[in-house]
């Protein structure tokens, strides 16, 4: 048994629907999502004693609010919980998080972690500062901010890459889009939940050879959060927990042009890391809740972590295997190209959604039977690739 292995549970989410909110304030998002996490735990807000917020974007001082416990302050839990801290690293916060919040738990160091994200890139910063913000976060200020990389350049030179090695073609990659819309238009919280085709993302703007316009994230405003406890505590609150069982992570580079294996980036040795602990294998997964800031970082996933074969992915996914219905659902809240891009936050909804199939709470896509899924994030310019393992039950 591995160090984590069943000895955590998540036992409460919330979420506030993704999109553009100009009038609602990010700690509106902030709140209203830890107060549907609470009453969906069951658990009194006095019983909580670590909250962890993640790193806020779109705004510092709102972050460094969020930094200085005014999480805390707003939950009236000041003289009750026991820390506030930030845990960030960019789209794989979420992965380090879980890891801290679920350490913390495993050693009796807190009883009841609270982990919350919110941001406002939709409303709260201009269209250029959005364009200004993601030209440089996480990217090289020495050896590729001064030459023009940004991130839409970034995921056009990885598809090429990705093409260029498995045969993978532009048709196959836009289904990813597909795919992803499929699942949104039964999200609520979702937003853009209009039907799309093939046709259409190959048809919309070019931002750089090969990525077309629908084939990027959508900026948002947001908020979601979880509640993590003891396995045994949480065989208390709710009839289906959902364990932690595995986890795996690994750091591939800080510049993006040093990383030796583009096409797998660290999924390969997450997710290895992740299966031995749960004992389980890919076969096992129900679904597959996959960071999906652009469209070819899903099909990496599905290859590096045994789902796909080796240039299969595209084809798979194509073929509707991912779709509702499909023997592989993937990424079931419409993810980072439907729901929206909230920062951190769209891993946050990646795995808030997670925990949601596998309690049963997800409505119209709810995934009948599900009891396993690998979920997963990734940072910065893709410097790391977290893969973590959830289930209902303790294989």
């Amino acid at each position: 048994m591995g160090k984590l292995k069943g000895k955590t549970a998540i036992v409460g989410i919330g979420e506030v629907p993704t999109g553009r909110y100009h009038e609602r304030a990010a700690i509106v998002c902030a709140i209203e999502s830890c107060r549907q996490a609470i009453l969906d735990a069951g658990i009194k807000k006095d019983e909580i004693d670590f909250i962890i917020p993640t790193g806020s974007m779109y705004s510092s001082p709102y972050n460094t609010e969020m930094c200085t416990s005014r999480i805390v302050e707003e939950l009236g839990l000041a003289r009750k919980s026991t820390a506030n801290f930030q845990v960030f690293s960019g789209g794989s916060s979420t992965g380090n998080i879980l890891k801290t919040a679920a350490g913390l738990i495993a050693t009796g160091l807190a009883k009841n972690v609270l982990c919350v994200h919110s941001d406002k890139l939709a409303t709260g910063i201009s269209a250029q500062g959005g364009i200004d913000l993601f030209s440089t976060a996480g990217i090289s200020a020495e050896w590729e901010v001064p030459f023009g990389m940004h991130y839409s350049a970034i995921a056009a030179l990885t598809m090429q890459r990705f093409m260029f090695e498995t045969g993978t073609t532009a048709e196959q990659l836009a289904s990813v889009c597909v795919s992803n819309r499929k699942w949104a238009e039964l999200n609520p919280n979702a937003m853009h939940r209009k039907p799309i085709t093939v046709e259409e993302v190959m048809a919309s703007k070019m931002l750089s050879e090969p990525l077309h316009a629908k084939e990027s994230n959508m900026l948002a405003d947001g908020g979601s959060a979880f509640i993590i406890t003891s396995a045994e505590r949480a065989r208390d609150l709710t009839d289906k927990p959902v364990y932690l069982l595995g986890e795996g992570s690994l750091v591939t580079h800080h510049v993006f042009s040093q990383d030796t294996d583009l096409t797998r980036l660290g999924f390969v040795e997450a997710g290895q890391a992740a299966y031995k602990e749960a004992g389980l294998t890919p076969e096992d997964m129900d679904i597959a809740e996959l960071y999906d800031s652009y469209a070819v970082y899903q099909l990496i996933a599905l290859e590096a972590l045994g789902l796909c074969g080796r240039g299969e992915s595209g084809e798979y996914v194509q073929s509707g295997h991912t779709w509702p219905g499909g023997e592989l659902p993937m990424t079931t809240n419409g993810g980072m190209l439907s729901q929206g891009h909230t920062g951190a936050g769209g891993s946050f909804a990646i795995l808030v959604e997670t925990v949601r199939q596998l309690m049963g709470k997800a409505g119209e896509r709810q995934v009948p039977g599900a009891r396993f899924a690998i979920e997963t994030s990734t940072g910065g310019t893709y410097m790391d690739s977290h893969a973590a393992i959830f289930g209902n039950i303790i294989p």
